[in-house]
């Protein structure tokens, strides 16, 4: 220890500060000798200076001081030393823990969500941000995933759907279609038949094989009943030891370990059920849902088919009795005959009979007045259950006379639980007659309209008046509204108080009436602290304090539902923060009157930010692509020169995008002249790209060698195309080429070479059109290994004064247009080329630009135009 603290010493006094402080401390001892040495008239010798410290002791305090001052400087130093360590070590476990976030972020970007990141404190807030975009990440990819597996068993089953037209056949490929695609051991599809209202079994698959099962279910009897009558999935994990008391439509004796039924609904109409069970413990949410979504499909498909077999049906049994009407027709002329006399006769006892009915008819129609405009309808049946009398009222409740009552009307528009209730009050009524009985139900009005109904039931049939069981039934509709919306309103209550939204109801005077947990994060008051005060009672931000108070006015003067954003000041984690609120102002009446707003704010701030990226975004690639426009136009032909060896010549040019995947190409050497529409794989800028590599390989081509014809160097195009893009290679994948129509000029020999790939050339002589058509292969491509290519074909032309050629890229006749969005069409520029024979080739020009403008109308381009056209 005495060493390393020499030698720390020994460090202090070789540094400048520790002689610093060495020198300062030595000043005050020599100040002390002189001092001494003055006053006493001393001599400076040794002995002399030992008697001064004899006399004066506080001599030898001063001689310590520069001991002292260093000493200071090295106590000084060491703690300074220390505290440098500590924050070294700070530093670098901050740097490790950032490596590690770095690295977390790194995995989360690789799409390793299940990567691992401890947090130390709640206050890492970097942390916890990091772990929450893991879950939204996570979660996002889940979703899409779940949603990517749902539309890919839609289009599976929508193609069976599509190219099958008997039941039986769609059944049984679509339920081996969904065991196979869910992973189920058995399925089974019922059909509902609504005349004999029953399931019967149409599709059972089970363990890979088709199943020939012969099944029918009553509605509401079983699973599969029961099923049905719900109208509502039922998905089952825990399956009774007596499940087999319960039917189910395939799995008899056999117990699963979970079970899920399907109602086939379209049109809030039953059209069958599908029935699934699994050896597995459970049947996963994602395939309870996609199998919710699928049922409406299939159930539509199902409906159409019973349609059309019905169709079939009426149509054969139309023109069954259409022969037995003719077979008839004489049996009925002799009948006629018959008729004639016995209704002479009836209409004699009618005669007498409206006599005594009009007595009858005056006694009931005071009754009848009474009864029709009572607020309950008074139904009497007899012991056998049927109605005998309905009271009048029945038409204004319900709809329906008393004589549809009393056809059947009473219990035909119930449905199967209310059937069910009315049969129960008689069995009570007939065991206790004594005991009024009283039931709800949903009846189903004439018009449609489904409403509430009580029913009051008394065994009257002991008493001679009546002489049956009265019911009387009155119309609880509203009743039964008011207990509904009161328990809506506790459910709201529950999902506000969840909600991530900011939710608040203020009363027209600025009341606070309610106000959800998330009200703290922005107003800084607890929910409980801000109920029954005013917006005047408490201190919250100005922004958001005149927008309650101006949106409060604004519904009070017009009341509708408002939207608004404003940016808002808010703390969040003891920062102060700026956040943007798309607030939903909902006014809420009572009796028709303003009672309540209802404040809806939503947090919008992330959203705002992904928005402002995405737009610089596109602006950088707008900028990207104009600026390729302008490279691109810089390499195209110009007019001018083209003219100059082509005077009477066009060019219609017509990129879909802002840069082109076709272009004109022209080059001069000599006495020849090359010109060429090329067409590249794609548009755009994918397009452009490919345009760029032909326009140098042609120059390069037709700039070494002035004896190849038109086809050499297409040829020449087609190999170097391949070489450049790697197509050669045994390993090659990319197949983009182009197609291309290429034409060489020789005014001295007057003498056109063609030749083109996909690409025809239209000839016109003496107004006769004559078509060259280019040969069935691009330029480029992958090769095809065992068929060898041909080379291409050269056409040549021995033109005349007055003779024109034009050529063109697809883009032209496959554009879609007209009244029948159909193709521009080869057919339409041939004709207009010969029709318009007489129009000069800037007339001629002009009139494709009008002609294809007007086809194409309001309809999308959907390629690059490119049209030559040449006169000699």
């Amino acid at each position: 220890m005495a060493k390393i603290l020499g030698n720390r010493i020994f460090k202090i006094f070789e540094s400048n500060t520790a002689v610093k402080a060495f020198l300062l401390g030595l000043f005050f001892p020599i100040i002390s000798w002189l001092i001494t040495i003055f006053h006493s008239n001393a001599h400076i010798t040794f002995a002399g200076l030992l008697q001064l410290h004899k006399d004066n002791p506080v001599l030898w305090i001063m001689d310590f001081m520069p001991l002292i001052f260093v000493l200071s400087v090295y106590l000084t130093s060491r703690k300074h030393l220390q505290e440098q360590k500590a924050f070294d070590k700070q530093i670098e476990e901050r740097d490790a823990r950032l490596n590690k976030m770095a690295d977390f972020a790194k995995q989360i970007g690789e799409g390793n969500y299940e990567t691992h990141l401890d947090i130390r404190s709640n206050n890492d807030v970097l942390a916890q941000s990091l772990l929450l975009m893991r879950e939204n990440l996570r979660n996002n990819f889940q979703k899409e995933s779940e949603q990517g597996w749902i539309t890919e068993g839609k289009d599976i089953i929508s193609n069976i759907l599509r190219i099958n037209n008997k039941i039986d056949e769609l059944s049984d490929q679509v339920i081996a279609s969904l065991v196979k695609y869910i992973n189920v051991t058995q399925g089974a599809l019922y059909i509902y038949d609504e005349e004999n209202q029953l399931l019967r079994n149409v599709a059972t698959y089970a363990y890979n094989r088709k199943k020939y099962i012969n099944q029918e279910f009553k509605v509401g009897y079983g699973l599969i009943g029961e099923c049905a009558y719900e109208m509502d999935y039922i998905y089952r994990t825990e399956i009774p030891d007596d499940y087999v008391s319960i039917t189910s439509g395939i799995l008899g004796d056999q117990k699963p370990q979970s079970i899920l039924l399907v109602p086939l609904i379209t049109d809030e109409k039953l059209q069958g059920v599908i029935e699934f069970a699994t050896i597995q413990p459970e049947i996963p949410e994602l395939t309870i849902r996609y199998l919710k979504e699928l049922g409406e499909i299939i159930a539509r498909t199902v409906f159409n088919l019973k349609v059309n077999q019905r169709t079939e049906q009426l149509l054969k049994e139309s023109q069954m009795m259409t022969q037995e009407l003719k077979e008839n027709e004489e049996e009925l002329q002799q009948n006629a005959e018959e008729m004639r006399a016995t209704q002479e006769e009836l209409r004699n006892s009618n005669e007498q009979l409206e006599s005594k009915i009009q007595e009858v008819e005056n006694a009931q129609k005071r009754l009848y007045s009474l009864l029709e405009n009572a607020s309950e309808i008074i139904s009497i049946y007899n012991e056998k259950q049927q109605m005998v009398y309905e009271s009048p009222s029945v038409t204004k409740i319900l709809g329906y006379t008393p004589e549809e009552m009393m056809t059947g009307k009473d219990i035909d528009r119930l449905t199967r639980k209310g059937e069910l209730s009315f049969k129960n009050l008689f069995k009570q009524l007939f065991e206790d007659p004594s005991t009024p009985i009283t039931i709800q139900y949903t009846y189903m009005k004439k018009n449609g309209q489904k409403i509430f109904m009580e029913s009051t039931g008394r065994n009257l049939l002991e008493d001679k008046a009546i002489n049956g069981i009265i019911v009387n039934s009155t119309d609880i509709t509203e009743r039964k509204r008011a207990e509904k919306e009161e328990r809506m309103k506790s459910k709201m209550q529950a999902l506000s108080e969840n909600s991530l939204d900011m939710i608040i109801r203020l009363s027209t005077a600025g009341q606070f009436f309610y106000a959800n947990p998330v009200v703290e994060q922005f107003l800084r008051y607890e929910p409980k602290d801000i109920i029954n005060k005013t917006l005047s009672d408490i201190k919250i931000s100005a922004v958001l304090l005149n927008y309650f108070k101006s949106t409060i006015n604004e519904i009070k003067a017009s009341p509708k539902k408002l939207n608004a954003e404003i940016t808002i000041p808010v703390r969040m984690q003891d920062e102060g923060q700026e956040r943007i609120m798309s607030f939903n102002a909902i006014p809420e009446f009572n009796e028709n009157e303003l009672e309540t707003i209802l404040f809806v704010g939503h947090d919008i701030t992330e959203a705002k930010r992904i928005e402002l990226e995405i737009q610089d975004k596109n602006r950088k690639i707008e900028d990207s692509i104009n600026y390729a426009e302008r490279i691109q136009t810089s390499i195209l032909p110009d007019n001018k020169i083209i003219r100059e060896h082509l005077p009477k010549s066009f060019i219609y040019y017509k990129p879909r995008d802002v840069v082109s995947g076709d272009f004109p190409w022209f080059f001069k050497k000599d006495d020849e002249i090359y010109i060429a529409v090329v067409d590249c794989t794609g548009h755009g800028v994918p397009g452009a790209l490919l345009s760029f590599i032909g326009y140098f390989l042609l120059n390069n081509i037709a700039d070494h060698n002035t004896e190849q014809t038109a086809a050499s160097v297409c040829n020449q195009l087609h190999y170097n195309v391949r070489k450049t893009l790697k197509q050669d290679r045994d390993d090659a994948e990319a197949r983009d080429g182009m197609d291309i129509a290429l034409c060489k000029i020789n005014h001295k020999k007057k003498e056109v070479q063609f030749a083109g790939a996909h690409r025809p050339l239209y000839y016109i002589n003496n107004g006769e059109l004559e078509e060259f058509k280019g040969d069935r292969k691009a330029i480029g491509g992958i090769p095809h290994r065992k068929k060898p290519e041909q080379e291409f074909t050269n056409h040549v032309v021995k033109y005349k004064r007055g003779d024109r050629i034009f050529f063109f890229s697809d883009g032209l006749p496959d554009q879609l247009g007209g009244e029948d969005m159909k193709k521009y069409s080869p057919k339409r520029i041939k004709e207009a080329i010969v029709e318009q024979n007489n129009l000069t080739m800037e007339e001629l020009n002009e009139f494709f630009y009008n002609d294809f403008e007007n086809w194409r109308g309001s309809h999308k381009q959907i390629d690059d135009v490119l049209l030559i056209g040449i006169e000699f």
